[in-house]
């Protein structure tokens, strides 16, 4: 990657590098180098990731309970709304990929999106430490901490509750199938809950998948039973 564009990124993302080797690191994908390639560095970042959202959440609800806090912070560390905010930044143009990885689409696939920024935050943390990176994802997720007025309530516990509310077994799934090329495959699942017809969504994981069909059962049936 030139070094203009590692500058160009870091105008975006307001913050300079003091090892640029680390942020070239940080957007190399397995396929364009198996050893030196981002993983590690994604793998420090979901945790730094994770820490300042949950002590914002600790500073912004004084009065929640743990349980309604953890809602919270799943809604929010989740991989969709990462790879939103990576494609609203235009980090896919940034990203080092095999010419095959990028001639699949690998530059706009979602989990590679997410797993990027997460390294990025894993990069800045070992290049300046804490408070930098609290400051970046403070500024990305301005606003959204305090979009859910209510700790959101993932649809597959609401479904689990709400089965069990009425005296019914726990909800199934199951995979019905799987399409699409390897680097970004769609999930199918299947949703059997006892007495009501099977549900079937799709999505870009085996949980995105399941997420989906219980919100589309929930939509359908919770509200005339």
């Amino acid at each position: 990657m030139a070094s203009r564009d590692l500058d160009q990124l870091q105008k975006i993302l307001k913050c300079r590098f003091h090892d640029e080797n680390l942020l070239r690191r940080a957007l190399t994908h397995a396929s364009a180098d198996a050893t030196a390639n981002y993983e590690r560095l994604e793998f420090l970042g979901d945790r730094v990731l994770g820490l300042v959202i949950a002590e914002s959440l600790y500073e912004r609800f004084p009065q929640e309970s743990e349980g309604d806090l953890a809602k919270r912070l799943a809604a929010l560390a989740q991989g969709e709304l990462l790879a939103a905010v990576a494609n609203n930044m235009g980090l896919g143009d940034y990203i080092d990929l095999s010419a095959a990885e990028r001639g699949a689409g690998g530059a706009n696939n979602n989990n590679i999106l997410s797993d990027v920024f997460e390294a990025l935050i894993g990069a800045l943390y070992i290049d300046q430490g804490y408070p930098p990176c609290r400051k970046l994802i403070e500024h990305y997720w301005a606003g959204r901490f305090d979009e859910m007025v209510q700790p959101p309530q993932h649809p597959k516990t609401a479904l689990q509750e709400w089965a069990q509310a009425k005296g019914l077994a726990l909800p199934v799934y199951n995979v019905a199938g799987q399409k699409g090329p390897d680097h970004a495959p769609i999930f199918e699942v299947r949703l059997t809950v006892s007495g009501y017809p099977d549900v079937i969504a799709s999505g870009r994981s085996r949980q995105a998948a399941e997420k989906e069909a219980a919100a589309q059962f929930l939509s359908q049936y919770e509200k005339f039973t």
